[in-house]
């Protein structure tokens, strides 16, 4: 813990606090095969964080991985995931209604009466903090970010029923639509936080939001008073950071922007043929 087993005292940094348990999983596989170098069945980590990102990596990993039994990986379904849950669920959501705030109200607009399809929807947004704040707390990953892209789900059913676009004779109806869609997605984005910080800072900004949403590990050089040599730790500033496990009210007027998308598509032909550097076959 810093002391060391022969004495000593920990250094500036204080007492360490050491792991007590360490999560495993089973097996990945690679198109039916063992990951193996010498058979050209790999995928080297820093050539897929250079290519896809590393949100995209650790949505499969938590999605489809081998969290409880061996799990095969596949560019064809790698990229289903991408286009179909991310970009098309997930990312349109965010897009579509920041897009329509900020077409007709420019910022995070006032929500009037509630309906009870208004009600049920954030109701489920938030007591799904319990529930996949459970999951992850159990080591039961998949289990949390399925539940999360399910409240994903219902937003954009909620959406496609509402038919906001459809609303401009009732302003005050449409922009209670938004309100809420603009809520859930707040939500939705705070539980997919542990598993796309990165997006997850993307989104965060897209809402208006400035500063940082959930902090990043960094690798930085230390060195101690009197200690010649110095030495990697791994910190980060989240003391500062603004995410929260909670739902937390938006901010009716905050400014809104045209958003960016906040995934791309992958190209159908990379589940037929692999990327360079992977290559199927």
């Amino acid at each position: 813990n810093g002391e060391g087993s022969r004495g000593g005292s920990p250094s500036s940094f204080g007492v360490l606090d050491l792991p007590t348990e360490i999560v495993s999983s089973e097996f990945l596989t690679m198109s039916g095969s063992k990951f193996s170098s010498s058979r050209n069945k790999v995928i080297y980590v820093r050539d897929f964080l250079a290519e896809f990102g590393p949100d995209a990596l650790r949505y499969y990993i938590a999605v489809a991985g081998p969290e409880n039994q061996d799990t095969d990986f596949t560019w064809d379904e790698f990229v289903r995931r991408v286009n179909f849950e991310l970009a098309n669920e997930w990312g349109n959501l965010v897009n579509r209604s920041i897009s329509m705030a900020h077409k007709n109200v420019g910022s995070v607009p006032t929500a009037g009466e509630l309906t009870a399809e208004d009600e049920a929807l954030l109701a489920e947004s938030r007591g799904a903090f319990q529930t996949v704040g459970e999951h992850i707390a159990a080591r039961r990953f998949k289990a949390g970010i399925t539940e999360a892209m399910r409240i994903v789900g219902l937003a954009n059913k909620y959406v496609s029923d509402m038919e906001p676009w459809k609303l401009k004779d009732d302003p005050a109806r449409r922009d209670t639509v938004l309100h809420v869609t603009l809520q859930v997605v707040s939500d939705c984005n705070t539980l997919l936080t542990p598993y796309l910080p990165h997006s997850a800072q993307k989104v965060f900004e897209a809402l208006g939001g400035e500063g940082v949403w959930a902090a990043q590990p960094e690798l930085t050089e230390v060195t101690e008073p009197g200690a010649e040599a110095s030495y990697p730790v791994l910190r980060g500033d989240y003391v500062n950071q603004q995410a929260v496990w909670r739902s937390t009210p938006i901010a009716v007027g905050t400014p809104l922007n045209k958003p960016s998308p906040i995934f791309t598509k992958l190209d159908p032909k990379l589940a037929e043929t692999g990327p360079e550097w992977a290559p199927i076959g």
